[in-house]
């Protein structure tokens, strides 16, 4: 981690696209919104544009995109009409609780998300149990992804030297913050919107990138940061 060979000594997760499969959830709901209100976005805007992102950058890029904002209560009634997507559809990422049982490092979360939609995301999947005290959101910094606020935000709260920190991320912001927080950062890349076509930029180099959680486990027994890998 910090040129010696030593392993992290805290893993940084995101939560959208690694921890839940919710990115293609979320872009379904905005791009049909979107088009309602008179502003067609096609999945590679979204990727480009909203994917990884706070609300209010999001909301920015589309004014910048469209040349007029979205509508008052675009937020209101597109947050609504996503937590009924994500209250009945949403996922965990597949074997994540497996990985996250078998972890013997710290580990916290940190997200773009509102508090509200984490609260929602780690009760519908199942995964607040892992969490409990160790989550941080983009609303408590100045700056979200892709400054390394966040990433630093949560590295200061859990007592830890950002070089020794390891970030698992899926998004180009995602990894941007990581790599600018001084912090290794590992691309997982087994969500749903990665199958779809979602690629990181090429002038964009994690120190890893792994398929899924079969991968990253194994990744995190070759550190000794777990117990044992995902059955085969």
């Amino acid at each position: 981690m910090d040129g010696t060979g030593s392993a992290p000594q805290l893993v940084i997760f995101d939560c959208d696209g690694v921890l839940v499969d919710s990115e293609m959830l979320s872009a379904g709901v905005l791009m049909a919104m979107m088009m309602e209100d008179g502003f067609p976005l096609s999945e590679e805007a979204f990727r480009s544009d909203f994917l990884g992102r706070s609300f209010a950058a999001a909301a920015l890029r589309a004014k910048e995109r469209f040349g007029r904002p979205l509508p008052e209560d675009f937020e209101s009634r597109y947050r609504d009409r996503l937590f009924v997507t994500l209250e009945a559809e949403l996922k965990p990422m597949a074997g994540v609780a497996e990985v996250l049982a078998e972890l013997r490092s710290p580990f916290c979360l940190a997200t773009s998300s509102s508090p509200r939609r984490l609260s929602l995301s780690l009760r519908a999947s199942g995964l607040a149990q892992f969490f409990e005290g160790r989550c941080f959101t983009a609303s408590e910094v100045q700056r979200g992804k892709p400054a390394p606020d966040l990433f630093l935000h949560a590295a200061a709260k859990m007592g830890i030297a950002p070089a020794a920190c390891l970030v698992i991320e899926d998004s180009e912001l995602g990894v941007r913050a990581g790599l600018a927080a001084g912090m290794e950062v590992w691309h997982f890349a087994g969500g749903c919107h990665v199958r779809a076509g979602y690629r990181l930029p090429p002038d964009l180099t994690p120190q890893r990138a792994l398929p899924g959680m079969r991968e990253l486990a194994a990744a995190f027994r070759e550190l000794g940061l777990s117990s044992s890998a995902l059955s085969p």
